[in-house]
This record gives structure tokens, C-alpha cells and sequence, in this order.
């Protein structure tokens, strides 16, 4: 995000060679909701051979692990201590209200980024807009925020250490007709008596 203020800003004479970024190859992931998404995500970073640490509300079956080589915390402070980044990949419950607040970032490593993916709600705002301005974490990166689109002059959208994107991560045609094409069959199926596919609360 910075190199690419950097790149394209007309002030720019020559670009310092001492500007690094950060290295994600080997570096701990720890994923915040272990589900078919945080999984999906899990199978991605194996690709950058990254260590994964993962906190879910129940543990996933052993050759599931296995396949990503992730590590389960059973505590949530264990996963946050050790991740150079954290994802968050949870619904939004009344249990996951404001699941990272203060006491959480401040658990976190200085130099770790945060990454939502899930809802906006699940992260106590203004409690990163500290942690970011006071450097008790290095970035964030959010999908999600709280409200959508934040009102216009929230301190989030002037540091210069978080990108925010707009609710995009399944915003592709690709994945739009598959969410059509699996609403109907779910809908068809019901109709038809048969057991729904995709069946938010299974009987």
C-alpha cells in the first residue's frame, strides 16, 4: 500500500533503497475462525510455506490439520502472541462482538498485521485506531468495516499503516453466479422436499 503511494505519487524524484516490506513466505499465520473459509485461506498459505496457527470453537479432525500442517490454540492469547499476521474469519455473533479490542492488540506482536475478512463489528474500532496510531501494531488490512462505508472523516481513513477495501472478497462474477447458482439449488431443493445443500442449521 505504501510502495504504491510511493510509485505513483507526483512527488516522487527516486525510490530508497533501504524501503523494505514485509516477508510473508515462512512467516506465522493464525487464523480466528477455523470454518470452510479460514480453511480455504489455511490451503492458500501453504502455498507461501507459512506456519499456521489456528483458534475455532472446536477443533477440526486430525488429517484436516494435517493437510494444511496447522496447529490448533486452544487459547485465543496463545494464537495472538505468535502470529506475525492475524486473520479474522468468524461470524458475527453475540460472542464475537468486538472479539479484538484493546487487550487483544495489545497481546499481539508490534510488527503483526491485523486482517479482517469476516464483519466489521468483530473488531472494536477505536481500539485499533490506537493501537494503529500508537504503533502497538504494525498494519491492518480490512474487507469489512463498521458501518459500511465508514462515515467520511473516521480516523481509520487517514493512517497511513491500513488498507480498507470495499467488502470485495467475493466480489467477482465468478463467484457471484456461484453463490446464484447455489441459492437455487438450496431453493429447488426445498421446494421439492429434498434435504437442503447448503442448510445453515442443519436438523
Amino acid at each position: 500500500h505504501l510502495g504504491c503511494q510511493i510509485a505513483v505519487s507526483p512527488d516522487t524524484k527516486h525510490f530508497a533503497v533501504d524501503w523494505l516490506g514485509v516477508e510473508v513466505t515462512r512467516a506465522t499465520l493464525g487464523i480466528i475462525g477455523m470454518g470452510s473459509i479460514g480453511y480455504k485461506v489455511a490451503q492458500r498459505a501453504r502455498a507461501f510455506s507459512m506456519r499456521i496457527l489456528y483458534h475455532n470453537r472446536n477443533r477440526r479432525r486430525k488429517e484436516e490439520e494435517e493437510a494444511v500442517s496447522a496447529h490448533y490454540c486452544e487459547r485465543m492469547e496463545e494464537l495472538l502472541q505468535q502470529s506475525d499476521f492475524v486473520m479474522l474469519a468468524v461470524n458475527l455473533t453475540p460472542q464475537t462482538h468486538k472479539l479484538i479490542g484493546r487487550k487483544e492488540l495489545e497481546v499481539m506482536k508490534p510488527t503483526a498485521t491485523l486482517i479482517n475478512i469476516s464483519r466489521g463489528a468483530v473488531i472494536d474500532q477505536d481500539a485499533l485506531v490506537e493501537a494503529l496510531q500508537n504503533h502497538i501494531i504494525r498494519a491492518a488490512a480490512l474487507d469489512v468495516t463498521y458501518p459500511e462505508p465508514l462515515p467520511r472523516g473516521h480516523p481509520l481513513l487517514r493512517l497511513k499503516n491500513v488498507i480498507i477495501t470495499p467488502h470485495a472478497g467475493t466480489a467477482t462474477l465468478q463467484a457471484m453466479q456461484a453463490m446464484a447458482a447455489e441459492a437455487i439449488a438450496n431453493m429447488l431443493a426445498a421446494l421439492h422436499g429434498q434435504p437442503i445443500p447448503s442448510q445453515v442449521f442443519p436438523k
